[in-house]
């Protein structure tokens, strides 16, 4: 069996610990295997690895945490071993797995189901609804045209995310719901409700307590001037817009155009606009480089130009009537006397 080296949330770990000391849960899963389902912002079949368990705070009512985690592989340059205990494991690479929000996933498997023409989206039973985008995602994922196994979709996978609790919760935040009778709901995707729920995510990612524990946001909020006294507007602006860029990794280009134009950041804008004019003129007036290499380029080709033409008295020494005279090799011929 393959080993890996892998970084995972404490509740994965907690799960692990459980079940290698035989005290497993009855939410806890005998087995945990791997999902490979289309990325939300590029569509590319990718590993995800969902699990449940109890928190402390729900064991007394029974119901079981779920979530899943987006699996990401760390590959050195240079090809190197890990040391385990006494073990030495080949396979240099890291394997990270982090939390994702299940919306996130939710986003290409509903939109795949989106008509064409545009006609209106009609309501469904959720097993339909994941039926029909598995058929959909597996005959038309690029496996069907590269025979790349890598990059199958598998239906299986899509059943099984789609029968996890995290997935039956999240389909409520993008969908409007209709209950038919108390066992039957039907859904529809609203690309209106999941614009409600991002800014929402966006609004909790830009307060300034989550926002701080990006030292790299941080210090491009800082670069740009916003971090000032009497710039607090511009900087809540710009929060808001580094909040929707981290956003931006897990959803497709379109949705996240529509995000940035549900807010308005015309202020922002003209300030950034304005800061890069002030920063191109001082430079222009600190480093006038394009200037003197302009200045030296043409002293060169006036140089080069001299050297080719040469002196007046060569000039005119090519210009003259040289009919009738002797060579000048004639003066070194030997003669009879000689």
């Amino acid at each position: 069996m393959d080993t890996h080296v892998a970084v995972l949330p404490i509740d994965i770990i907690d799960t692990l610990a459980t079940q290698l000391n035989e005290k497993r849960s009855p939410s806890i899963p005998s087995s945990a295997r791997f999902l490979r389902l289309p990325h939300p912002r590029t569509g590319i079949a990718s590993l995800f690895l969902p699990y449940e368990l109890n928190r402390e705070n729900l064991v007394n009512t029974g119901t079981p945490k779920s979530s899943i985690l987006e699996v990401q592989a760390v590959t050195p340059p240079n090809a190197r071993s890990w040391f385990i205990e006494e073990n030495v494991v080949s396979d240099g690479k890291l394997l990270i797995m982090t939390p994702v929000d299940p919306v996130f996933l939710l986003i290409p498997i509903l939109q795949s189901l989106q008509p064409k023409d545009g006609s209106a989206v009609k309501f469904r039973p959720a097993d339909d609804i994941f039926t029909d985008a598995a058929e959909l995602l597996a005959t038309g994922s690029k496996a069907t045209a590269t025979k790349d196994p890598s990059s199958l979709i598998p239906k299986n996978d899509i059943a099984t995310f789609a029968s996890l609790d995290c997935v039956k919760r999240a389909m409520k935040r993008v969908c409007e719901v209709k209950e038919i009778t108390p066992e039957i709901r039907v859904f529809k995707f609203s690309p209106e409700k999941l614009l409600q729920y991002l800014r929402a995510k966006v609004d909790r990612l830009s307060t300034p307590r989550v926002l701080e524990m990006s030292r790299g946001l941080i210090r491009g909020l800082a670069k740009d001037g916003l971090m000032e006294d009497g710039k607090e507007d511009l900087l809540a602006l710009g929060r808001i817009r580094s909040a929707c860029d981290l956003v931006a990794q897990y959803i497709p280009q379109d949705i996240y155009h529509s995000l940035l134009a549900s807010y308005d950041f015309k202020a922002l804008e003209a300030y950034l606009k304005g800061l890069q004019t002030e920063q191109f003129a001082r430079v222009a007036a600190t480093n006038p480089t394009k200037t003197k290499i302009t200045k030296t380029a043409s002293t060169e080709d006036a140089g080069k130009k001299r050297k080719a033409k040469g002196s007046q008295g060569v000039e005119k020494l090519k210009k003259a009537n040289t009919n009738g005279m002797s060579k000048l090799s004639s003066f070194f011929k030997k003669t009879a006397e000689d």
